[in-house]
């Protein structure tokens, strides 16, 4: 799940004018663009790349291709096996790491100015000349199928799991991204390499690069980097269906605490209102200890030691999700609590003083999010990838003063809909059995 939160502390000095960052848009001589933020004053470059897609690719007969070739791309390239390619770039003093999401393939990458022409041809190696070894497979094959195996004995694996199963169905969000015991199992090379052709292309590339790096520099680097990449991948997947309805779901987990996810249907990022939904997110279930779920869940009743909700986007559905653990005998207490805080808001909306200082926090604490190259490169990529343009980290903070108590009322009415919630609870919750 993606679970965005924003930073705890607020500190005073200057900070708002950090977000104030010089975006260049770099289009490269192939066409390719790129967001960048220049800065020499470190002799390094933070670099993020987004291919679009992600697990959602799978081919249906190969679940959990795409997540275990993913793993496999720094297994070795070219004339170099695993070992050889670890020794390279290490000797270039670089850092690579590639991971798989339901959405994406990320790729990150770090290197020092002098040795970048080197790392970047590393790069580039890996992800258009993969050896994909039959040795490296069963090894990484291996890793994936401990961590299943794992993952079966996690609740909060498990309750995630189900949820999305029961919300989006035969949909590739409705199931694991890393297959199963059984289809990890029965995944071969041809599988591997299919995934590859469809997910690794540049049709769906995104990124972002900050440091030592000039946006003449950045444009050649982009055209070597991805020149031999295939033009098209596999197409995208469809909307998602929103299957949840109101209601409660109870997996069998021993245990004397039950862990719980809860979720309705969520709101677009580029919808007019959801900086209005943001706001009442953070007043309700944001990380502060001062948000409602906390204060009547965990400090007035002692139900858990911690309650949170966020709003989750997918690129092809959205979600409103929230989650605790409370001890198998409370949990019926602490959904029925959470039910009336839900509708308490639709109902009454917030009070003066909560939308006053929930705009200073958010507005105070968004510029420490660019922190950093690699901070500022992650953020960039991820704007892309959701629409956003390159001035907003300078008007977004003038977005969240602009939200009036009217929207604020509007969209609790229509966002929160304490009725269609659904519980997923995984544990042995006493009083409390599925309605479906």
């Amino acid at each position: 799940m993606k679970i965005l939160r924003l930073a705890a502390l607020i500190v005073a000095v200057a900070l708002p004018a950090r977000a104030e960052i010089d975006i260049q848009t770099v289009t490269s001589p192939g066409g390719i663009t790129a967001w960048l933020v220049e800065d020499a004053n470190i002799p390094f470059t933070a670099l993020e790349i987004r291919f679009r897609g992600g697990t959602s690719l799978d081919a249906p007969d190969a679940r959990g291709a795409v997540n275990l070739m993913t793993a496999l791309i720094e297994e070795g390239t070219g004339d170099l096996d695993s070992l050889a390619f670890a020794r390279a770039r290490d000797a270039l003093a670089a850092n690579m790491s590639f991971s798989a999401d339901e959405d994406t393939i990320a790729v990150s990458a770090r290197f020092l100015t002098e040795n970048r022409d080197q790392a970047v041809d590393l790069l580039r190696r890996a992800l258009t000349e993969p050896r994909f070894d039959q040795d490296a497979i069963e090894r990484v094959r291996g890793q994936v199928l401990a961590n299943i195996r794992s993952d079966a004995k996690d609740a909060g694996t498990l309750a995630s799991r189900k949820l999305k199963e029961l919300a989006f169905g035969d949909h590739p969000y409705g199931s694991a991204g890393d297959g199963t015991e059984d289809s990890v199992a029965g995944l071969t090379r041809d599988d591997i390499l299919a995934a590859h052709r469809a997910a690794i292309a540049r049709d769906r590339i995104y990124v972002a690069a900050a440091g030592d790096i000039s946006a003449a520099d950045l444009g050649a680097m982009l055209d070597g980097l991805f020149a031999s990449l295939p033009e098209t991948g596999a197409p995208l997947p469809p909307r998602a269906p929103m299957n949840l309805t109101g209601g409660v779901t109870v997996v069998d987990f021993p245990g004397p605490q039950s862990t719980v996810l809860f979720a309705h249907e969520g709101i677009k990022r580029d919808d007019p209102d959801f900086f209005a939904a943001s706001i009442l997110n953070e007043i309700l279930g944001g990380g502060r200890f001062s948000a409602r779920l906390m204060s009547e869940v965990r400090d007035r009743r002692g139900l858990t030691y911690g309650i949170g909700s966020y709003l989750v986007g997918y690129d092809q559905a959205e979600l409103y999700m929230g989650q605790f653990s409370s001890a198998n005998g409370t949990v019926r207490e602490a959904i029925e609590v959470t039910r009336a805080e839900w509708a308490r808001i639709a109902q009454d909306g917030v009070t003066e003083e909560e939308l006053t200082t929930t705009k200073t926090y958010m507005t105070g604490s968004y510029p420490l999010r660019f922190d950093g190259n690699g901070r500022i490169a992650s953020m960039l990529v991820g704007m892309q990838m959701i629409g956003l343009a390159p001035d907003y980290p300078s008007t977004r903070n003038a977005k969240v003063e602009a939200v009036t108590m009217e929207d604020i009322r509007r969209v609790a009415a229509a966002l929160y809909r304490a009725e269609d919630l659904h519980f997923v609870v995984v544990g042995q919750p006493e009083g409390l059995q599925s309605t479906q």
